[in-house]
């Protein structure tokens, strides 16, 4: 794996889309069919679903002219439509119409009463 990326051998990827970062993180499953004309940001996953008798078993469908934000995930067998756009950290895993967007609501802020310990303290730290 280069860039810690992978594209899958069977992936039917229709022209050459737009990679603004390089393949940077990017899964694209060996069953995923892309259009032409899409942009995928980094870290983006198109990723199958195998589990089988679950919702949504099997790849996704990227219509033509889609733009996928960073960190967006597609899995399963659902279909984006044509000029669509997804949202930076999405995840889709139902159909979306031709011309549509997902986007992802406000995040919840959560007030704590006493402060946070924030501090990073890696494998290679020893308190004493």
């Amino acid at each position: 794996m280069r860039y810690n990326a992978f594209v899958g051998l069977g992936a039917n990827i229709q022209g050459t889309p737009m990679l603004p970062h390089g393949l940077n993180g990017i899964h694209i499953s060996d069953a995923a069919t892309i259009g032409e004309g899409c942009v995928i940001l980094q870290q983006v996953t198109i990723g199958s679903n195998t589990t089988k008798g679950s919702k949504h078993f099997g790849s996704p469908t990227i219509g033509k002219h889609v733009f996928i934000g960073a960190g967006a995930k597609i899995i399963g067998n659902v279909r984006v439509g044509d000029n669509c756009r997804i949202g930076a950290n999405c995840v889709v895993v139902k159909d979306m119409p031709d011309n549509s967007t997902a986007v992802l609501r406000n995040i919840d802020i959560i007030i704590h009463d006493i402060s946070r310990d924030n501090s990073f303290k890696g494998i290679y730290h020893f308190e004493e």
